[in-house]
């Protein structure tokens, strides 16, 4: 599988023999946790999609997903993700059903269904217990 950061917003992936590799048209773009939010939407719709095709015997060689965000602000986040797939050995009358099968990746679930993120420091072996407060009781 490869993976290409077209821009600073948005990736393609194709399926590509060998390990995956992430590609970029200049030694400047850097591998952003965006082009990793990304690519984690493509590689679970691209997932789903190879096993429902492979079922149903419908090769993918020639599937490339492409994913563009846009961002927002106040909080400053990704607001918008815009996924397309361009899949020419797809028969016509099997788009509607890959569509349906790319909305079962459980990433898109998680976007649509934002978990619940809590951030800790981790506890560390030897730190000294907390102390109570002057004037109460232990």
């Amino acid at each position: 599988m490869k993976i290409t950061l077209l821009a600073d917003d948005a990736i393609r992936l194709e399926p590509v023999a060998g390990p995956l590799t992430i590609e970029a048209s200049s030694a400047e773009m850097a591998y952003s946790p965006f082009h990793m939010l990304g690519s984690s939407l493509a590689t679970c719709i691209f997932s789903v999609i190879n096993s429902w095709a492979t079922h149903a015997k419908i090769p993918v060689d020639d599937l490339v997903i492409d994913v563009r965000w846009t961002f927002g602000e106040e909080p400053h986040r990704v607001s918008d993700l815009a996924v397309t797939f361009d899949w020419k050995s797809l028969p016509p009358n099997r788009l509607a059903a890959a569509r349906r099968v790319a909305e079962l990746c459980t990433v898109h679930a998680t976007l649509h269904h934002p978990p619940h993120i809590s951030i800790e420091p981790a506890a560390r072996a030897n730190a000294a217990p907390p102390t109570a407060p002057a004037g109460s009781a232990a």
